[in-house]
């Protein structure tokens, strides 16, 4: 027999108010529309549940055995429903996140330490990757990623200013090996290439000349899915290696890396924070979207 949950739930109340009346103001319906289902619920089940007079309502001895029986999992249910509806209003609970790994402002401590310190109730569950999927099958929230692979029917929301790559080595490389022209001649220099995964191919360094953009397929003397450690070897003076220029600033500062091919590196779309377009964000993830949009 399939339950009818509807049916259960009107007991529950007639039960608890022992009237028609009350249970129909408690739902807003008439006391007509209680009753009706109440003898639906009765003829399903083939026994009396109530007794009814013109001025109380009581539980048969079926009635008593039901209600007892299915009491708790309704008052589970109202609890469930309320607090799922405090969430309605309240910046709380897990925020799933999918980062790419060289989105540098986003996945730099201060940002999500202040937001974390800003609220407290919200946890937050981040996997850095740079595997390209469907964060709405995967479960998460939202994603970080570059603006030029995000679905068009995503909201986006721009993390930072427009980026750009760079090819970098350090003075002792360029000192050594001098530094190409062009970014064809990186065929006569060692590179430091990243790949996303294993079994993948090394990602093809992207330029622009003369407005084209066109692309070169090095041939890494080392590869790696980890950004951190290109810098290093890159410092070591291991070869040339190239990334986003944000990836690359502190150590240019400090004069451990050059740019080179600076004419042939234009700028595009930064990062930007996305999500599934519907009509109601939960309030966790407005946060982090009101966080990410604060000056400064």
């Amino acid at each position: 027999m399939q339950p009818d949950l509807n049916a259960l739930a009107v007991f529950a109340l007639v039960a608890e108010e022992r009237s028609f009346r009350a249970a129909a103001d408690r739902m807003g319906v008439t006391r007509s529309a209680v009753s009706q289902t109440m003898k639906r619920l009765e003829e399903t089940l083939g026994i009396g549940l109530v007794q009814r007079t013109t001025r109380s309502v009581s539980l048969t001895e079926a009635g008593e055995r039901l209600y007892a029986e299915i009491a708790p999992a309704i008052a589970d249910m109202r609890a469930a429903m309320e607090s799922t509806g405090d969430l309605r209003g309240r910046q709380r609970g897990q925020l799933r996140l999918a980062v790419s790994s060289i989105a540098e402002r986003f996945l730099s401590g201060p940002f999500l330490a202040t937001f974390a310190e800003a609220h407290p109730e919200v946890r937050m569950d981040i996997t850095v990757t740079d595997e390209e999927f469907d964060i709405v099958a995967e479960g998460y929230d939202a994603g970080v990623r570059l603006g030029e692979v995000i679905e068009q029917d995503m909201i986006a929301v721009p993390v930072a200013g427009d980026e750009r790559q760079l090819a970098a080595c350090a003075p002792a490389y360029r000192d050594r090996f001098g530094e190409p022209s062009h970014p064809q001649e990186l065929a006569g220099h060692r590179c430091i290439g990243w790949r996303r995964a294993p079994k993948v191919v090394p990602y093809r360094w992207e330029f622009a000349e003369d407005g084209k953009e066109f692309s070169v397929a090095v041939a890494p003397a080392i590869t790696t899915n980890d950004m951190a450690l290109m810098i290093k070897l890159a410092i070591a003076g291991a070869g040339i290696t190239f990334g986003m220029e944000e990836s690359f600033r502190p150590w240019i500062a400090r004069g451990e890396l050059v740019p080179v091919l600076v004419d042939y590196c234009p700028r595009f779309a930064g990062f930007y924070l996305y999500y599934p377009s519907r009509r109601n964000v939960a309030p966790k993830l407005r946060a982090l979207v009101e966080h990410l949009r604060r000056p400064g």
